[in-house]
Order: C-alpha cells, then sequence, then structure tokens
C-alpha cells in the first residue's frame, strides 16, 4: 500500500488516542456550542421580560432601521432622589431596563422626558440622554422662570430639545408659564410640548395658539375614548395641526380607553383619524414605563402590541417611516438617516 510522503498510517494504540483527542474535541465544541445556545437562550429570556411591559413577544412588525420612540421616562431614585415623594411614587425604571424593551421593539433612537415626580430636577433625564448616546438619544426638560440664559445652553449642549408642562399632575411649570417659556426658548429651536386633559387643552387654547415655537400634544390629547373624534377637543387639536406647527405624539392609547386591551378600539380610531390629517407631524411614543399604569390607574400594556396597534393605523409603510423616522428627525434634530426601508 503506497502512502504519501511523510504521512504514515496510525498504529493501533495511536490511533485509539487521535480517536479520544477527537472525541474530546469535538465534546468541546459541542459542549461550547451548548453554552453560547443557553447563554443567547438567558439574553432571549432576559429581553423577553422587560419590566413594565406585557407580553413577551416582539412587535409583529419590524421598524426602519432608525425608529424612534419618542416618549420614555427614567427614573432612578436611588441616584436622583424625587424632589417632592408622593405616597405613590413611580418605580425604579433605568436605562438598562429600556435596552430591554427595545429588544422587543426594535427601535434605535430615544426621545427622555422629565417627569413630575422630578419636578424642574432635569439631572435624571441629562443622564439617561449620556448613557444611550447624544447619537440616538434626545431629551425633553421641565423649567421654570428661575433658569438663567446660561443654564438653557447647558441644556441644549445635552440634548434638550423641548419643555415640558405636565397639568395632568403636581409637579413642574404652571400653565401661566407656557407663553413667557416659549418666548426664552424660542431661538434655540426647541418646541413647547403639554401633557393635558381633553378639556385642559380646551380651557388653555389661547396658551396654545400662535406660540413662537412647536407645539407638541402628548398621549393624543387625552380625548376620551368613548366621545372620539366627536369630543370638542379633537376639533381644537386639528384646527393646531392645520396651522402648521403643531404635532401629536401618538402614544398612550391605553389611556382614557374605555374599550381597553388588546386593541384599546376607542383610541385607536382617535389616533387613526391625527395620522390621516396630518402623518407629516406625528410622531410616536411607548410611554414606557407607563407611571399611570405602575400606580394601578390602568392595566400594564404590551409595547409591542401597541407598536402592531400603531401600524394599524398607517396603512402606508413610507408614512410609517415618515413618523417613526423623518419626522422624529426633524422634531429633535437626530442626524439624517440613511435608511430608505
Amino acid at each position: 500500500m503506497t502512502h504519501q510522503r511523510g504521512h504514515r498510517s496510525p498504529e493501533p494504540k495511536e490511533k485509539g488516542k487521535l480517536i479520544g483527542r477527537r472525541s474530546l474535541l469535538q465534546g468541546t465544541l459541542a459542549g461550547a456550542a451548548l453554552t453560547a445556545m443557553g447563554a443567547a437562550s438567558a439574553q432571549a429570556s432576559t429581553q423577553r421580560t422587560a419590566p413594565f411591559s406585557a407580553g413577551t413577544a416582539r412587535a409583529g412588525y419590524r421598524v426602519p432601521g432608525q425608529a424612534t420612540d419618542c416618549h420614555i421616562h427614567v427614573l432612578d431614585p436611588d441616584r436622583f432622589p424625587y424632589p417632592n415623594p408622593t405616597s405613590t411614587p413611580p418605580p425604579k425604571a433605568t436605562v438598562d431596563d429600556y435596552r430591554l424593551l427595545q429588544g422587543r421593539t426594535g427601535t434605535k433612537r430615544t426621545v427622555v422626558v422629565t417627569p413630575s415626580n422630578y419636578s424642574t430636577d432635569n439631572r435624571c433625564t441629562l443622564d439617561a440622554i449620556s448613557q444611550l448616546g447624544l447619537h440616538t438619544a434626545r431629551g425633553v426638560a421641565v423649567i421654570d422662570a428661575s433658569f438663567t440664559r446660561s443654564q438653557l445652553l447647558e441644556l441644549d449642549s445635552a440634548g434638550i430639545r423641548g419643555i415640558r408642562f405636565n397639568l395632568t399632575r403636581p409637579g413642574g411649570a404652571g400653565n401661566e408659564l407656557i407663553r413667557p417659556l416659549a418666548a426664552r426658548i424660542a431661538d434655540l429651536g426647541w418646541h413647547v410640548q403639554i401633557h393635558m386633559t381633553a378639556d385642559g387643552i380646551l380651557e388653555n387654547l389661547d396658551r396654545l395658539t400662535d406660540l413662537p415655537t412647536d407645539l407638541v400634544i402628548d398621549h393624543m390629547g387625552r380625548i376620551p375614548g368613548p366621545s372620539g373624534t366627536s369630543h370638542p377637543a379633537y376639533a381644537a387639536i386639528s384646527r393646531l395641526l392645520d396651522g402648521g406647527k403643531t404635532w401629536v405624539k401618538l402614544s398612550g392609547v391605553y389611556l382614557e380607553s374605555h374599550d381597553g386591551p388588546p386593541s384599546y378600539t376607542d383610541r385607536a380610531a382617535i389616533g387613526a383619524a391625527f395620522v390621516a390629517q396630518a402623518p407629516e407631524r406625528m410622531v410616536w411614543g411607548s410611554d414606557w414605563p407607563h407611571t399611570t399604569a405602575s400606580r394601578g390607574e390602568v392595566p400594564i400594556p404590551d409595547d409591542s402590541a401597541m407598536l402592531d396597534l400603531f401600524a394599524s393605523w398607517v396603512p402606508k409603510q413610507q408614512d410609517r417611516k415618515r413618523i417613526l423616522v423623518d419626522n422624529p428627525e426633524k422634531l429633535y434634530g437626530f442626524p439624517a438617516s440613511s435608511e430608505n426601508a
């Protein structure tokens, strides 16, 4: 039998050693593969259990590459204590917690909004922007008349692009400061964001009309689901939209809904109507970690299901991309995306 030069068939004992080594190597590789699979499974399991969100599945709708979640809160009372703790303070909800949710929604960009519990202390929001990275995160702050020009410029450099008035809960600035503070931030290119009930919007229309800044309305104006588009606040917001400087956040569909999950049919009809009117001035937000739900006022929503619900309101793919990518770039100053999907 002819063999190649420099090579000989192993003797039986050597052959047994080779087989033993091969088996050991195969076993090692198999063990490594199982370890990797276990790590991946553990990671997937962690992602499925993102806190403050019902459900475990990824959204069925696959968002464009630079999709933006335009409304979340980060709360870290261990590092940034609440200035005026309430009897039912919201639980700790960190950037790491939120990243788990992104594994389900697929969003890459984020807008962090200072919640009412922090009043005008924006440190937690600024810290969250820093952790997420200024290339993928922006913020909306809460200020009052005491803020100096220097402080506003510092906030701008840190990624703040708007100020918020939450008149549904105590904390922060009152409605009498909407117009004065709007005048102070106008040259920064910031916007005024309001969180009011539908009746509150009607009561403050004179303060919201003809601002020197853009106006962003939280949670689809908190219009009650049973009233829907027949509520006077819907017509009022529609008129503001016609003015060309008002935006609506397609968020908080679970708020004011009598129909409830999973479809929130009554409030979903309001969102679809706003989309049909002005898709060029709509943005979407999860409203994670759903502080209203954490207080037990409504059931914890499923963020993946709400993203799928959003997609059902927006039948055209180009409008979905506009709302999730293009509009946030315009409103918050994110870098222009090269994504075409």
